[in-house]
């Protein structure tokens, strides 16, 4: 009894793995439709055609209503509208408002130059966006090559039929990423099957076992009643001393038989319940040690799917989780909380003139400024490349934008230099508070949309949405 207890638990546990890897693969599903939608987003403007295909893939991603096929038909419009983008003839003036249209004629060639500048800043928004995907989504060897190589040509390319190829191959790699993480789950999930169907055959093993057991106690009751009954009808019949006494010891032989019948099957029964129990503890002793191996590679997993190596943040999963976590208690207590995204200004040319390296130790020595001048209460986690992301619970926005102010005046002020000169180093901010009716996803996008306006307003400042 024990034994069955023992494995309903294993089968319990099995069950639990399944479910943390359908929870993994989901998130790295739901990462990868952010990244699109917000791709989406920051593409809209250029054509009505675009921006009515765009939609589409928005709506099937709010629907959960994703057919591979249908998205590749999709995507394939969508290469024919960027490729018209290439048309010099200006947008159709229905959409673009009177005082834009006097505009574009009095500056004549300045619109194809602003049409150039809008797809650049498309390519390195997607360029960012597919640099936070490989931090968060494995790829085949091969595959992350080609997208480590399609990250650096949207990041610094400044040839739009490149660009234009580049982003057409983006779609392409988000269902690569998708598929292959599919068929990691369900092969994890085919393992499981077969470690199921080695306890079924146990149990199934024991129940005929037990069956039998049951049926031949059965059978030997019925025999010594039915033998014990005619030796009382023998005993209330018979006039003759002799013949009774040869009838009884009969009956009593018959009984002996029976009974040693069932010893020899019972015998039987327990040599193989041995054999197949010493046969279940090796495979048990095998599966306990993959089971081991498996718990250490999940920590190590665990730990390092909630923590960015770089900076010592938390990453992106512990910032969804935590985000959760605070939206939950936000719900029931109605406490302020707010949402700030943080991105470092020109982080690129950092790159550019000092190289990845001292991009690296900027991104570090943010990390450790910002997270030690915060409160024990606050989160901050590294949301990818030079973007950082903060909770900040029973703050209000205009509170939490005086603290933010501050920590950006003491960043500009810290000592960096690369190459033995000084290098001011300045981040903006966009700030969104909670409010009745927001989601997890609102809230975001509202201090989202709040750092693009710090940028255009000039960076290195912080608005509240």
């Amino acid at each position: 009894m024990a034994s069955e207890e023992s494995w309903k638990e294993k089968y319990l546990q099995a069950l639990s793995e399944a479910e943390r890897h359908e929870h993994q693969w989901q998130t790295q599903r739901e990462l990868l439709e952010r990244m699109l939608v917000r791709t989406s987003l920051a593409s809209e403007g250029q054509r009505p055609e675009l921006d009515s295909l765009l939609g589409r893939l928005r709506s099937d991603i709010r629907r959960q209503t994703i057919d591979v096929e249908t998205w590749r038909q999709l995507q394939e419009q969508i290469d024919r509208q960027i490729a018209l983008l290439d048309d010099p003839q200006p947008p159709a003036t229905s959409h673009v408002p009177v005082s834009e249209q006097h505009k574009s004629v009095v500056a004549g060639d300045s619109t194809d130059i602003s049409d150039t500048d809008n797809r650049l800043i498309i390519a390195r928004r997607v360029g960012q966006l597919l640099g936070q995907l490989l931090g968060q989504v494995t790829l085949g060897p091969e595959a992350e090559a080609k997208a480590r190589e399609l990250q650096n040509t949207l990041l610094s390319s400044n040839d739009w039929s490149v660009l234009r190829q580049g982003l057409n191959q983006v779609a392409e790699l988000v269902i690569e990423a998708v598929t292959r993480s599919q068929r990691e789950f369900e092969a994890f999930l085919k393992r499981l099957d077969d470690r199921l169907e080695t306890l079924r055959q146990h149990f199934s093993q024991q129940s005929v076992t037990q069956i039998s057991r049951q049926d031949d106690t059965e059978t030997l009751d019925r025999e010594i009643r039915d033998e014990l009954s005619r030796v009382s009808d023998d005993i209330t019949k018979s006039q003759d001393l002799d013949g009774l006494k040869v009838s009884v010891s009969q009956r009593l032989e018959f009984i002996g038989n029976a009974l040693g019948r069932f010893r020899l099957r019972e015998k039987q029964r327990e040599t193989l319940q041995s054999q197949q129990l010493e046969a279940m503890q090796h495979k048990i002793a095998a599966m306990e040690a993959h089971s081991e191996q498996m718990k250490t590679q999940v920590r190590k997993e665990r730990e390092r799917a909630m923590t960015d190596l770089l900076t010592q943040l938390p990453n992106r999963e512990a910032w969804q989780e935590r985000l959760s976590f605070e939206y939950n208690r936000w719900q029931r207590y109605h406490h302020a909380l707010t949402v700030a995204v943080i991105d470092i200004d020109l982080f690129k040319r950092i790159n550019d003139s000092y190289g990845h390296k001292a991009g690296d130790r900027v991104l570090q020595l943010v990390a450790r400024e910002l997270s030690s001048r915060l409160r024990t209460t606050d989160f901050i986690a590294r949301y990818g490349g030079e973007e950082f992301v903060l909770l900040m619970p029973e703050t209000s926005v205009e509170d939490a934008v005086v603290v933010i102010d501050q920590l950006r005046e003491y960043v500009a002020g810290l000592p960096f230099h690369f190459g033995g000169k000084p290098v001011t180093i300045t981040f903006s901010a966009g700030l969104s508070e909670l409010v009745d009716g927001d989601t997890e996803d609102t809230v975001f996008d509202r201090a989202d949309r709040a750092l693009y306006q710090a940028k255009e307003a000039g960076r290195n400042c912080a608005v509240a949405n």
